[in-house]
């Protein structure tokens, strides 16, 4: 005697995790086609939601690329502030700094275009929210310059510094060959230490 069949389903996801989930497909939709070349359409077909699960969310594309950049420059700055936590010394934060940068890069290539190199960057709303998390990077940035600096002089390097990491990454993904972080980290964080040590008013 057969038994009955049980239809198996898959487990719901919780509205934390269901959000998390479209911010993930939404980075390879977004890293593929761009903000403009992108429908909330493709978002939920990548999803497999339907739209209104999707605008349960998100109540707009617009809404949805905000959270996306946060979520990217969050990730961005815990990958550095992890890597730097433990350590040693000035020059030791500085390595390890660009070091994680760097790696981020390589790995999330995507996810950097995003950041730095879609064609959305340039509007209004977005480029506020760059600026944000550029802002945010450089704080992160000027807590790990271990030399004797005018606190202004420090922001002002600190942000100096993102620029230099943000433009050879520019030119690395842009170039669209893998390319080594650990080696590219060795050089920039290099030039960086020396100018930074150039610099310190308690070696003067």
């Amino acid at each position: 005697m057969g038994y009955p069949s049980v239809a198996v389903t898959a487990p719901r996801l919780s509205a934390d995790a269901r959000r998390q989930q479209i911010l993930d497909v939404a980075i390879e939709e977004f890293g593929r086609a761009g903000y403009f070349g992108t429908s909330m359409n493709d978002i939920a077909e990548a999803a497999g939601v339907t739209k209104p699960v999707l605008y349960q969310h998100f109540d707009s594309k617009r809404e949805l690329y905000l959270a996306l950049l946060e979520e990217v420059g969050n990730r961005l700055l815990e990958s550095i502030a992890k890597a730097t936590s433990d350590a040693s010394d000035g020059r030791d934060r500085t390595e390890r700094g660009f070091a994680a940068y760097f790696r981020w890069v390589s790995d999330h290539q995507q996810e950097f275009s995003l950041l730095f190199g879609g064609s959305a960057r340039h509007e209004r709303a977005f480029s506020a929210q760059i600026r944000r998390i550029t802002d945010e990077s450089a704080s992160a940035i000027a807590g790990l310059i271990d030399v004797d600096l005018d606190p202004v002089h420090r922001d002002t390097i600190a942000h100096g510094l993102v620029g230099l990491a943000e433009g050879a990454s520019r030119r690395l993904v842009a170039a669209g060959d893998a390319f080594d972080p650990n080696e590219i980290a060795a050089v920039v964080s290099g030039l960086a230490w020396a100018g930074l040590r150039s610099l310190d008013r308690s070696t003067a």
